[in-house]
């Protein structure tokens, strides 16, 4: 059965959209990949330095032909020639090529804090063609839409600071529930992951917080995989929910009393951020939404500096915005709203690009909620996806992972999970549909080592 979690945190001020040459504060131009959707880099055709060269989307390989300088005087220069617009073409779909350095309008380039790059003379952004990651996709100029082959990565972007906790945007879910529950330090010594989600908070059928409602909150195996974790180095966050059993936001009556469960866990554990499903049909319930967002303003006021996430369920276009709604209509920011992307139904769907087409959803969510520029909303989107065969009997592959880190990197997203550390090994018969294992062809720990890789 799915377990996935939930978290919630005060968040970056939404701020209006800014726009800057792409050039560096002082010293020497920086050089680098320029990385774009599906983690492709900007590339120079067969590293042909002639001029009209096309210049092209392919996978990274740090050549020298995906090597660009970003030039103070607005220019993008590769094998010693600039970016250019193809006969300082004005209309959409005009290509790019690599041509002569000439200082003309054609070869000047800003981005914007939204991560597009315009040419300031035709308000174009550089575009790949057909929203295509494919190797060999061509590069244009195009109205600006906020679409995924729009957004860039470059040597002088900014990167995302780590919230001042220092909670880690990577942390998978670890569950002590059944399954053979493995040990964290193998995995952290494995993989260099240092923070895990353990599931799952719930009520005892009162207003009163257990492990899986039946657990006692401190003493026991969960206080000892904490203590494991922590003396390792690495740290936890308790995710209030799951799929199944009773829910404190339910069980409690009030905002109040529902604020007082959650931080009776913060307390007794000393947390730096909570984890809050919203997954199961309790929080279709409008007062039980309204409930658990004027809980976590409160938990926000009374524990500054803690760190909240939201997970919640997402159709193949996006999640419902109900709650996103609603907690912007109070007040209520957060780290992430951190979808899960799966369970659409059905096999055999690439679940690398549907993943990313779920999270442009809730991308533009969080634009119209909280009128986030879209580099602020992908700033605040995470995705917790789920390895190997899910429920609705899709596959997600150690390959889709390689996608979905690669969008994450090139978004900065806050957040980046899955369901589960338990499920990431291989099984060693058929699948047993039990969370022990993962049903695909992998080694151990090869999802939790993929995601380790990033950096935010």
């Amino acid at each position: 059965m799915r377990r996935l979690a939930t978290f919630l945190a005060a968040a970056l001020a939404a701020g209006a959209l800014s726009t800057f040459v792409i050039a560096p504060a002082s010293g020497a131009d920086p050089t680098g990949p320029i990385t774009g959707i599906g983690g492709k880099c900007i590339d120079i055709a067969g590293a042909n330095s002639a001029n009209g060269t096309a210049v092209q989307l392919y996978d990274c390989n740090g050549s020298s032909a995906q090597q660009w300088t970003v030039g103070s005087d607005g220019t993008l220069r590769a094998l010693g020639k600039c970016m250019d617009i193809t006969a300082a073409g004005t209309a959409d779909g005009t290509q790019i090529q690599l041509y002569d350095c000439n200082g003309t309008n054609a070869q000047k380039w800003t981005v914007s804090a939204a991560h597009d790059i315009v040419n300031p003379a035709t308000n174009k952004c550089l575009d790949a063609t057909g929203n295509s990651s494919a190797n060999g996709t061509r590069l244009q100029i195009w109205t600006c839409t906020g679409g995924a082959n729009q957004k860039w990565t470059t040597p002088a972007s900014t990167t995302t600071p780590p919230p001042a906790s220092g909670v880690q945007a990577v942390a998978p879910y670890i569950y002590n529930g059944w399954g053979n529950p493995p040990d964290p330090t193998t995995i952290m010594s494995a993989t260099g992951v240092k923070w895990f989600t353990l599931a799952f908070v719930l009520s005892n059928g009162t207003c009163n917080p257990q492990w899986d409602g039946s657990r006692a909150l401190t003493g026991g195996v969960d206080q000892t995989t904490i203590n494991k974790i922590r003396t390792a180095g690495g740290d936890v966050v308790p995710s209030f929910g799951g799929y199944s059993g009773n829910k404190l936001e339910s069980s409690c009556t009030s905002a109040s009393a529902l604020a007082g469960a959650y931080q009776q866990v913060i307390n007794a554990y000393g947390l730096k951020a909570i984890d809050i499903d919203i997954e199961a049909d309790a929080y279709s319930n409008a007062t039980v939404q309204q409930r658990t967002v004027d809980a976590l303003k409160i938990i926000k006021t009374n524990n500054p500096g803690i760190v909240e996430y939201v997970t919640i369920g997402s159709g193949q276009t996006g999640p419902d915005t109900g709650l996103i709604n609603k907690a912007a209509a109070s007040g209520l920011t957060v780290d992430s709203w951190t979808i899960m992307p799966f369970d659409f139904g059905g096999a055999g769907q690439n679940m690398g690009n549907l993943t990313m087409q779920a999270t442009d959803g809730l991308k533009n969510a969080l634009k119209t909620a909280y009128g986030y520029t879209d580099d602020q909303a992908y700033r605040h989107s995470g995705i917790s996806s789920m390895n190997g065969i899910t429920d609705a009997s899709e596959t997600v592959t150690v390959a889709d992972f390689r996608t979905i880190l690669s969008y994450a990197q090139t978004h900065h997203l806050a957040r980046l999970t899955f369901w589960s550390a338990n499920r990431d090994r291989p099984c060693p018969g058929a699948y047993p549909n039990d969370d022990t294992c993962s049903g695909v062809s992998q080694a151990a720990w090869d999802f939790t080592r993929t995601f380790a890789a990033y950096t935010g």
